[in-house]
């Protein structure tokens, strides 16, 4: 399936049909976890774990005991890194028909990094059930989707802009990055937030994230910087498939931004 019909289609997983996982879609998960590189070349480790075994829980998950979690150095951007790489394995365990979920807050986090042998000075930032989808979902994760908005995002004129944040970006003047940053509009993000912000600049796509108010934050890591990366995922992803050659930078731009949004990087098109 392309990039965006991929991305298009994922939706978040919290209600499982209760089989067990096929050895050899665990295996092709991790095996492509293991391979997944960000653009940070920030080191991201895996690991399948069984919540039986490993005394895990989460109470908004049912019909699986299977997750996976990844584990990182707490250093800058490794939030952005972390995001970016979970994202791509969830859309891969997507692509052999296997049902995730970004969880953050919902589960018992001490147990979780036990499992994880998480060391000084590292961190885990999220986790996922991985499991087959029931045909239909609980009460409660219908309830949960409907709290958040899940199905819904701002329009297209809030998230980017033409050269400056004084200007909305008109799809018509998107041209080919049309589809790149739709897969933005549309990414998954922490109690449905969006706080992504793009500014095209003729050649150059900056990536800002605005702060959520009263939002909660991770203790030792922010959450929404996570969001950020699984946005520089979806939009290098669909601009690859279309054939666009981009290359990353980290060079913050002379444009002047409102007091709760900060820059986070870059993409240019070669």
């Amino acid at each position: 399936m392309e990039k965006f019909e991929l991305i298009k289609k994922r939706r978040s997983v919290r209600s499982f049909d209760g089989m067990q996982l096929k050895r050899e879609d665990v295996n092709s998960i991790i095996e492509f976890a293991d391979k997944v590189e960000n653009p940070y070349d920030i080191p991201i480790s895996w690991k399948i774990l069984d919540a039986q075994k490993h005394r895990l829980s989460s109470p908004v998950i049912v019909g699986t005991d299977t997750f996976i979690a990844g584990k990182t150095a707490h250093i800058p951007h490794a939030e952005e890194a972390f995001g970016y790489s979970f994202e791509k394995v969830v859309l891969y365990a997507e692509s052999i028909g296997v049902g995730t979920t970004w969880i953050a807050g919902t589960m018992d986090r001490g147990a979780f990094e036990k499992a994880m042998e998480i060391k000084e000075n590292e961190v885990l930032p999220c986790v996922s059930p991985l499991g087959y989808p029931a045909k239909k979902m609980s009460v409660r994760e219908a309830m949960m989707r409907k709290g958040v908005k899940a199905d819904s995002r701002f329009d297209f004129e809030k998230l980017f802009f033409d050269s400056s944040f004084e200007k909305a970006l008109q799809k018509e003047k998107a041209g080919k990055l049309l589809q790149p940053l739709e897969a933005v509009r549309i990414a998954p993000s922490a109690v449905n937030k969006q706080p992504w912000r793009i500014v095209l600049c003729e050649k150059d796509i900056h990536f800002y994230i605005k702060h959520g108010r009263g939002y909660n934050s991770g203790k030792d890591w922010d959450i929404q910087k996570i969001d950020m990366g699984i946005a520089l995922c979806h939009f290098e992803l669909v601009a690859q498939e279309l054939g666009i050659e981009l290359s990353f930078k980290l060079e913050k731009p002379d444009i002047a931004t409102p007091s709760d949004v900060d820059y986070i990087a870059s993409f240019s098109v070669k």
